[in-house]
């Protein structure tokens, strides 16, 4: 693990958003840890420093919007905007769909980030850029806080996390012992 690596596990830990149990994670798998990245974003001095590190990755795009998924990009996004010095709009779920709500409008091929928190198969993340695309949006590159799909998630742009972190996940009728005693929750980004 790099140092890197360890300073933004140490942010985890420190603002108890790694959690161990059994967890539902939105994409039906289950899992023995959890980022609860909205514990994180508590602590702005430690979102300050997460967008500073994900920023060094994605200024080379030429965006000049970033796009914060709801819920858990929201924080991180507006942080990753404000240190860019660009605009910041969001997606929020309607019908449990990500979508572009609040007036907010792109102008043709406007070259935007996506920023996210965690990605596991990054459902949220093909759902945004799809919106985006139907919005007349361009989007140029994805920004994550953590990926926790071994490198398996791969989308038709770009996409740098900060850490790549590999618990196990489980299909929810194929558990190991030790998650099956264990009641499931799903608390939620």
């Amino acid at each position: 693990m790099s140092k890197l690596d360890t300073e933004i596990i140490e942010i985890f830990k420190d603002s108890g958003a790694l959690l161990e149990g059994h967890f539902i994670l939105r994409s039906g798998l289950r899992s023995g840890h959890f980022f609860q990245c909205a514990q994180v974003c508590q602590y702005l001095d430690k979102v300050t420093r997460l967008a500073e590190i994900l920023v060094g990755s994605l200024k080379s795009y030429g965006a000049t919007t970033v796009v914060g998924n709801a819920m858990g990009g929201l924080v991180i996004g507006q942080e990753v905007a404000r240190q860019m010095d660009l605009r910041y709009v969001f997606l929020e779920k309607v019908n449990d769909q990500l979508a572009l709500r609040r007036n907010f409008k792109f102008k043709p091929d406007e070259k935007v980030l996506i920023i996210e928190d965690v990605i596991t198969k990054g459902g949220r993340v093909f759902e945004a850029i799809k919106e985006l695309k139907a919005q007349g949006a361009n989007p140029v590159a994805v920004g994550v806080i953590v990926d926790r799909s071994n490198g398996s998630t791969s989308f038709e742009i770009p996409h740098h996390s900060l850490a790549n972190l590999n618990f196990p996940t489980y299909d929810p009728e194929n558990l190991p012992a030790a998650l099956e005693k264990i009641t499931a929750t799903k608390p939620g980004s």
